[in-house]
């Protein structure tokens, strides 16, 4: 029987001496207790060594998805052919078996056997020293963990942090606009920053009344409520605002529509931020203030992505 073992180095194929030592799996760990008793167990038949860091995070990534990539394929196929092969991944194993005829064996005694095979790795396998393995298994940690947060399709939280990101965005400039859109029109009616104090209805109210002399034969009942409708109408009647062109309450218009349309917008971006989050946070969107919710899904992210690349390493 062989025996697979993925490296961060390469792929290592050994030659199990002792089978019958994986029928008492309990005791298995005492055979690997020093490189002596290992050897005895278990001889390395073939090792391929990774080129760059590039082919082992192609490696990786692939033995992460249970994939049977073309450097494995190769080496198996030179090396384990007409051989029963033990593997620590039973899909890995099925497609080795589909693709190469090779018959594999997965269980809980070959799990042990890598857990012995791993503590006595660096004198199993000639020429690879402890020293140089630690630096290629934690430059392939932090290789890995960047790829599968940026590419998994499994982060669903990627995209509830670009939503919040946008929303930040969109609160920045409408507050813009909606002061640009106050102070330009407050020109013609000063009172009127006083009487309506919301941004969006102050710009609906700029959209259906034009210049403040209309008001007066206008219903806003759509737009403003009943007490604000009427103090509205009351100070046009003695605005001490200055005369504007055709020319100028068109481009007023104009920014009101911007305005408008950026708050309907984030309306729908908030109504999705909230099915994500309920999708996978349903208690966190419980809570009531939304820069909570934000708070805390940008300090959950964080903690994943530390927790991912330390487990990794």
């Amino acid at each position: 029987m062989l025996f697979l073992f993925e490296t961060a180095a390469g792929y290592a194929l050994f030659k199990v001496v002792k089978e019958g030592k994986l029928e008492k799996s309990e005791d298995l760990y005492k055979d690997f207790e020093t490189l002596d008793a290992a050897q005895k167990v278990v001889k390395l038949k073939a090792f391929s060594k990774f080129q760059n860091t590039t082919e082992a995070l192609a490696a990786a990534t692939a033995l992460v998805d249970s994939k049977l990539d073309k450097g494995l394929k190769k080496f198996l196929k030179k090396n384990a052919t007409g051989e029963t092969l033990a593997v620590l991944d039973a899909k890995l194993g099925s497609l080795i078996k589909d693709k190469l005829d090779i018959p594999c064996v997965y269980s809980g005694a070959v799990q042990e056997l890598a857990r012995g095979v791993r503590a006595q790795l660096s004198g199993l396998i000639s020429g690879l020293a402890g020293a140089d393995l630690t630096p290629m298994s934690l430059g392939l940690s932090h290789s890995l963990s960047r790829y599968k947060l940026k590419f998994s399709p499994d982060k669903v939280d990627t995209m509830i942090v670009q939503a919040i990101g946008l929303l930040d965005d969109l609160d920045k400039e409408l507050n813009t606009y909606a002061m640009r859109v106050r102070e330009w029109y407050g020109w013609h009616f000063p009172e009127m920053t006083k009487i309506v104090g919301d941004n969006i209805q102050y710009a609906k109210a700029i959209k259906l009344m034009g210049t403040r002399d209309r008001s007066a034969g206008l219903d806003f009942s759509g737009v403003l409520e009943e007490e604000v409708e009427s103090a509205l109408k009351e100070a046009a009647q003695i605005s001490m605002g200055t005369e504007i062109s055709t020319e100028d309450l068109e481009n007023i218009q104009a920014l009101s529509d911007q305005v408008i349309e950026l708050s309907e917008y984030r309306g729908q971006l908030f109504d999705y931020l909230k099915s994500r989050m309920a999708a996978i946070a349903p208690n966190l969107t419980r809570t009531s203030s939304r820069s909570a919710v934000v708070a805390a899904v940008s300090r959950t992210k964080a903690r994943c992505w530390w927790a991912s690349s330390w487990v990794r390493a």
